[in-house]
């Protein structure tokens, strides 16, 4: 082959940079509105080249125009802004309790939601109340099912795409079962990729919520189980395998209780509440409501919890480093009763102290995780589809 064979006036290298220069536009129309003008400074483009790429953006239904801008001096200027309506995205968090479905368009404006008890008995019946939450989600909305293009569903659990199978999801009987998830997926009619709840609690707390701004941050799931995800430099960390912050495995001080998730979750919580001598139907939640009104047995039993945390806190500070940690999951939403005794703990334990906050997203952060992670693709997949 000859360099003339490979050149820049080659027509699949000329279409390469447009494609380029449209993606650069968009990309930076979606932090706010702009002229051409203001395009062409803030990315160096030429403006004929601005005009031509917002052309092919807004006859693809890409951008369309935002209103005006009037200067000082000069005429008014158009303002483009991407198009929300070109695409949407669904995002699922299933949880032993309830399903939560979310459709948004490629702003991340949610425009369709839906939260379901989750009273499947069977892995197959759980699988079939996601198929069907998340379509009657999207017909009771404005949007044609075609325009969905891109789902994503948060599990406990760590997904092993080359098995077709979630493992470690202990407290979801039959969901480690081979298949399901590509059953849902066909059955769903949109491409669906899976990752693991704790992971996307983590993407929605860094997008939306009190980890804005963390180079390295931490959100710690305490509930049914217990699970970590790590983001580093705004992206999610998962390991070699996927299991990177599967917490609850790592044994807990040699003796009764055997592994850290058997101390810390939300079930620890109950059995401290009974030994201190609470009886009655229990939950965490009951016993934090205690608490919080100033029952002797259930302070103690918060109080532990919140010992145990700081030493899963020094843990993670040693091995990790992050500048904060987030406390979240059914546990996490009752923080505020924990977060002086964490603080309290770890001055004791250890002088890797990271900041310690509660989640800003409550129960909503692995389906707002869920939607980020989502959009992320969508925005890929219609760009491709339209130029």
């Amino acid at each position: 082959m000859t360099s003339s064979d490979n050149g820049p006036d080659q027509p699949w290298n000329q279409q390469r940079l447009r494609s380029s220069n449209e993606r650069l536009l968009l990309e930076r129309l979606r932090t706010a509105p702009a002229s051409r003008a203001q395009l062409a400074r803030e990315t160096g483009l030429s403006k004929p080249t601005v005009s031509s790429a917002l052309a092919s953006l807004e006859a693809a239904g890409l951008v369309r125009e935002a209103g005006h801008h009037t200067p000082e001096r000069g005429r008014a200027a158009v303002l483009y802004t991407p198009d929300p309506a070109a695409g949407y995205a669904l995002g699922i968090d299933i949880g032993r309790a309830w399903l939560r479905v979310a459709l948004a368009d490629l702003d991340g404006t949610v425009v369709a939601r839906t939260d379901v008890r989750n009273k499947a008995r069977s892995s197959a019946a759980m699988a079939d109340l996601v198929v069907t939450t998340a379509h009657r989600l999207v017909a009771g909305s404005a949007v044609p099912p075609a325009d969905v293009v891109h789902a994503v569903v948060g599990t406990p659990g760590v997904y092993d795409p080359e098995a077709h199978r979630v493992r470690y999801a202990l407290h979801l009987p039959g969901w480690g079962r081979a298949g399901l998830f590509d059953r849902m997926r066909d059955e769903l009619g949109v491409p669906l990729a899976v990752h693991n709840d704790a992971n996307l609690a983590a993407v929605g707390e860094h997008a939306f919520g009190v980890g804005a701004g963390s180079r390295l941050f931490v959100y710690v799931m305490i509930g049914t189980g217990l699970g970590m995800g790590i983001v580093a430099d705004g992206r999610p960390f998962t390991g070699a395998s996927g299991a990177a912050g599967e917490i609850g495995f790592l044994p807990w001080n040699g003796r009764e209780p055997d592994t850290l998730e058997d101390a810390v979750s939300g079930d620890a919580v109950v059995r401290a509440a009974r030994a201190l001598g609470m009886t009655g139907p229990l939950t965490a939640k009951s016993v934090f409501e205690s608490a919080r009104a100033g029952q002797a047995a259930a302070v103690t039993a918060v109080r532990q919890e919140g010992e145990r945390l700081a030493h899963t806190v020094a843990a993670v500070a040693a091995v990790l480093d992050p500048e904060l940690v987030v406390l979240g999951g059914g546990v996490g939403h009752s923080a505020d009763l924990l977060l002086q005794t964490v603080g309290d703990t770890l001055r004791r334990l250890t002088p890797l102290r990271p900041k310690v906050a509660a989640s800003a997203l409550g129960e909503d952060a692995v389906l707002l995780g869920a939607v980020a992670t989502a959009l992320g693709t969508a925005r890929d997949v219609v760009f491709a589809q339209r130029t």
